[in-house]
């Protein structure tokens, strides 16, 4: 199978994250959503990463369905994500929350780079949402006492969440500071594993 998309994407890593903790092979075809749109669209329409293409040749699209797809193959006991109940509904919400956070970094980037005036509205709203995504998960995260969110061993929402801090991290360093000492610590621990720090691009963000 093959992950089509860039590292430097948030929802491309933490896939490429998981494929790697759960031992799972792969190739990596970095092709960006702009330049190699042509080649993305046979397999995704929408031009969108990730795109996780299967052995037989299925796509499955968008990074959470990818991961269910992979929790599937390698069955409950490895599945980083529980299989049903509370907890699996306490950890989709981090894994929501994260995946959130890292879209609306996304879309101040977007809104900086394609547009000729930045509409003022939009991107307060977005830094108002970034803002409170990350004082709710500070609060969430800092009276946990286990290495991971959900206890010692590393899950979906631990790889979204530090996924999505080390792009605002690169992409908007401003919304991301000493005011979050938690998540500071827990994007310190995840990135310390070896899969983030192979499964690494650096971004550069366009300054439009």
């Amino acid at each position: 199978m093959f992950l089509i998309g860039q590292y430097d994407s948030p929802f491309v890593r933490r896939v490429a994250i998981a494929l790697r903790l759960y031992g799972l092979p792969f190739e990596h075809r970095p092709w960006s959503t702009f330049g190699d749109a042509d080649k993305i669209a046979p397999y995704n329409p929408l031009r969108r990463v990730p795109t996780l293409v299967l052995a037989n040749g299925e796509a499955v699209i968008e990074s959470a369905a990818i991961l269910d797809a992979l929790d599937e193959l390698v069955g409950p006991e490895a599945a980083m994500m529980a299989e049903r109940g509370d907890l699996r509904r306490r950890q989709l919400r981090i894994c929501a929350l994260g995946s959130g956070l890292a879209d609306k970094a996304v879309s101040l980037i977007y809104e900086r780079v394609l547009r000729k005036e930045q509409l003022a509205l939009w991107v307060e709203r977005c830094q108002t949402q970034i803002g409170g995504v990350l004082a709710m998960l500070e609060r969430e995260r800092e009276p946990i006492p286990t290495a991971y969110w959900f206890g010692e061993r590393i899950g979906h929402a631990d790889i979204m969440v530090a996924c999505a801090l080390r792009f605002i991290s690169e992409a908007h360093p401003a919304l991301f500071d000493a005011r979050y000492p938690a998540l500071q610590a827990h994007a310190i621990r995840c990135e310390a594993l070896p899969p983030f720090q192979e499964i690494l691009q650096r971004l550069d963000p366009p300054k439009g």
